[in-house]
C-alpha cells in the first residue's frame, strides 16, 4: 500500500514557503527601486549640467561648436577641456572602487558611493545632448527599457542556469572597454559599430545573468545591514547593465544632430 503521508506538504512547509516568496519579491523590490532612482539621478545631471553648460546668449558664449551650439565656461570646461577625460574615466574609477571595497564597507558607505557613482555617471553622460537629438535620446530610452524588462524578466523567470555564462560576458566587458579605450584614438567609425553591436549583446545577456544571480542571492535569514549592502550590489549591477546599453544603442540608433 502507498503510504500518501510521507508526499504530505505540511501547513508549516507552505507558510515557510510563502514567507520566503514574499521575502524575495520584497527584495526585488528594492533592488529595482534603488537603481530606478540612481537613473533618476543620472539623467537629472546629465541634463541639468548639459543645461548650464550651453547658451543662447552669444554675450554668455565662451566658445561655439559644432552645430552653432554655444558653451559657457562651464560648457568648455567639461567638454572641451581636458577635464572631459576626467568625466569619461571617472565612472569606471568608481565602480571599480566600489567592487574591491563593498564587502568591508558599511551599508552606509555602500549606499553613499552607489550615490555618489550615478551622478558621476550623470555628469560622464551630459555630452550625449550634445551629440544626439533630444528625440532619438528619448526614442532609445524608451527602447531600452522595453528591452531591459524583458531581458530582467527572463532573468527571474527561467529555469535555465545561466552562471556558466557569467565569465564569458564579464570578459566581454574587458574586451569592450579596451577596444572602446583604443578607438577614441583610432577614431574609426566600423570599429566603433562594432563595439556598439558587441556592447549590446554582451550587456543585454548580463541583464539576464545578473538579475538570475540577484534572485539566487536572497536568503530570508540575511541581517538588515547584509539584505541592505546585497541590494544595492544587485541595483548597481543592473544599473550599469541598463546604462551601457542605453549608450550603445543610442550609438546604433540615435539621430546626430
Amino acid at each position: 500500500m502507498v503510504d500518501y503521508k510521507t508526499n504530505r506538504v505540511t501547513r508549516t512547509q507552505v507558510d515557510v514557503a510563502g514567507a520566503i516568496d514574499a521575502g524575495l519579491r520584497a527584495y526585488m523590490l528594492k533592488v529595482y527601486n534603488l537603481m530606478f532612482l540612481a537613473l533618476l539621478v543620472t539623467g537629472a545631471i546629465a541634463y541639468g549640467l548639459y543645461d548650464a553648460a550651453v547658451t543662447t546668449n552669444p554675450a554668455m558664449a565662451a566658445a561655439t561648436i559644432h552645430g552653432g551650439l554655444m558653451l559657457t565656461s562651464l560648457g568648455v570646461a567639461l567638454f572641451v577641456s581636458p577635464l572631459k577625460w576626467v568625466l569619461v574615466f571617472a565612472p569606471l574609477a568608481i565602480v571599480l572602487f566600489i567592487n574591491a571595497r563593498l564587502r568591508s564597507m558599511s551599508f552606509g558607505g555602500a549606499q553613499t558611493w552607489f550615490w555618489i557613482y550615478s551622478a558621476t555617471v550623470g555628469a560622464s553622460l551630459s555630452i550625449i545632448f550634445l551629440l544626439y537629438t533630444a528625440m532619438s535620446i528619448g526614442q532609445v530610452f524608451f527602447i531600452t527599457a522595453a528591452a531591459f524588462g524583458g531581458l530582467s524578466l527572463y532573468g527571474y523567470t527561467t529555469k535555465r542556469d545561466l552562471s556558466a555564462f557569467g565569465s564569458f560576458l564579464i570578459m566581454g566587458v574587458w574586451g569592450l572597454i579596451i577596444a572602446s579605450v583604443v578607438n577614441i584614438f583610432l577614431g574609426n567609425d566600423m570599429m566603433r559599430w562594432v563595439i556598439s553591436v558587441a556592447g549590446v549583446g554582451i550587456f543585454a545577456g548580463l541583464t539576464a545573468w545578473n538579475t538570475q544571480s540577484i534572485k539566487e542571492m536572497y536568503y530570508e535569514g540575511d541581517g538588515t545591514e547584509l539584505a541592505g549592502k546585497k541590494a544595492i550590489w544587485g541595483a548597481l549591477a543592473l544599473y550599469i547593465a541598463f546604462v551601457a546599453m542605453f549608450q550603445y544603442l543610442l550609438m546604433l540608433l540615435g539621430n546626430r544632430r
